[in-house]
Formats: C-alpha cells, structure tokens, sequence
C-alpha cells in the first residue's frame, strides 16, 4: 500500500495539489459548498492512480483542490461506501492520500436517520462518538503498522477544540445543532424496527452507512477530525414509515445553508 501511496500522491502533486491544509468529504448536504471554492484543479477519480471509483448516481466522483477562506483545501466531491462493494481499505484510501499530501484536518459530513426521536427532520447533529456496526476495521490488514499505530486510541476520535468552535457557530447563526452518537451501518437497505430498538439500547442518536471507517483512519493518522450529520429520516419504530431517496435528498437540501455556514466559518478559524 505504501507505493500505492506515493504513486498516488506523486501523480496529484504533478497536477498541482500543493500542501492542501484541509480534507473535506462531501457528503450529502454540503455539495453546494463546492460554490463557495475558488477551484484551482480537479481530477476525476477514474483517472487518479490506484482510487475507488463512485457508484452511487447522486455521488460525484472528482478530486478537487483549491481555496476556501484563505485555506487550501482538498475535497472529496462523492464518496465510497461499504455497501459498493469495496473493502474498508478501498474506502479509507483517499485519506490516506490527502494525508499524504499534507492536511492536519479532516471534516465529514453525512446523511443519517435519527434514532433519538427528540431530532427533527431537516437537523443537524454534530457527531460526538461513534459506534462502529460495519463488521470489520479499516486497520485489520497486514502491514497497517508501517502507516500508523495498529492500535489506534479511539477514546476522542472526533476533535473536541474544533466540536466547541461547531456549537458556537450554530449558536452565533441561531440554528439548532445537537450533538450526538452516530452508529454506522452496512447497508444499503434501511434499518427494521427491531434495529432501530437495538441501535437506541446501544445509546446511539443517529444512524448511517458511513463515515466511521474515514474517521478510524483519520485517527490512525494523528489527524484532527471532525463530522456532522444531517438527519433526512426519522427511525420511529412504532410509527415506522417507508422511506424513499428523493425525501431523503430534499431535507439534505433544507439543511445545507446551514451545514455550509458550519463549515465555512469553521475553516476561518483553523
């Protein structure tokens, strides 16, 4: 993997990715923080050497480098999930990459169903800790400790300085972020009643199909990490609805001018 690694990072540096200071995943409701970027290059995951491609039709698939609030940026334009078919080291490489070439931060953002019924569609819950459902570590392969601590301290995987600098945005703007658990799970189909009853028992506020395996690998890597979700669906067991794609992308579209001013204002304080 390591010469995966520096061919990677060599053929980007050849395309101008210099030192980006920043790594931004977007993830459903911060597409349109693409807007607010003076884009300087960008790259189709197809033609990066050794990248996962994404199949999932609403998720982009490029690479791009630039400028947000005076900061360099690298940014994941679409994302990779378990439940594609790649392994969670297919998923994970991209940071590794954007470690490589030089960030000290990584920000997430998601979609996710509340599992604590007091949230309300169209939310925001800024993720506070974890529960890892996906059956499997991003650090289970040989040879993980020449990049990084094979046992890597999860006690405080989501940055604590940069969670406080999150609620006091929201506060200053006056919109509602909760802070929470958010458990990650296969998927891609959606979770039963009972699931739901298991995932509250286990103390979870939030469920997902992602993000737990780029935070692990964030930390294995010393890097500053932080996530936010927003909830699209309601995890109601004993009013269960069905839920649809198209429902679950119009309240990411509510949510995102919020999600956006998150991180916007965040990366000026970085």
């Amino acid at each position: 993997m390591i010469k995966y690694i520096n061919e990677t990072t060599e053929y980007l540096q050849n395309k101008g990715f210099d030192k980006p200071e920043i790594g931004i995943i977007l993830g459903t409701g911060l597409g349109k923080l693409l807007n607010d970027i003076t884009i300087i290059h960008e790259v189709s995951y197809n033609q990066i050497p050794y990248f996962p491609t994404a199949t999932v039709e609403f998720h982009k698939g490029k690479l791009i480098y630039g400028e947000l609030e005076g900061k360099k940026v690298v940014v994941m334009q679409g994302r990779f999930h378990l439940y594609e078919g790649y392994t969670l080291q297919d998923i994970t490489y991209p940071v590794r990459i954007m470690n490589q070439l030089g960030i000290h931060t990584l920000l997430v953002s998601n979609a996710s169903g509340a599992v604590n019924l007091d949230y309300a569609k169209g939310d925001l819950m800024l993720i506070d800790d974890h529960i890892n459902l996906l059956g499997g570590s991003p650090l289970a392969f040989k040879g993980v400790s020449k990049l990084g601590e094979r046992f890597a301290d999860m006690s405080a995987p989501y940055d604590k300085a940069i969670n406080t600098k999150f609620k006091e945005i929201a506060k200053a703007h006056n919109f509602t972020l909760h802070e929470g658990v958010y458990a990650s799970m296969l998927g891609p189909q959606l979770e039963t009643r009972a699931e739901y009853r298991m995932l509250k028992t286990l103390g979870a506020d939030a469920v997902g199909m992602s993000t737990v395996p780029e935070i692990i690998v964030a930390n294995h890597l010393n890097l500053k990490a932080a996530a936010v979700s927003v909830i699209t669906d309601k995890g109601d067991p004993d009013h269960l609805q069905p839920v649809n794609i198209e429902d679950i992308i119009a309240m990411a579209e509510k949510a995102e001018p919020n999600m956006i001013t998150l991180f916007r204002e965040l990366i000026k304080t970085l």
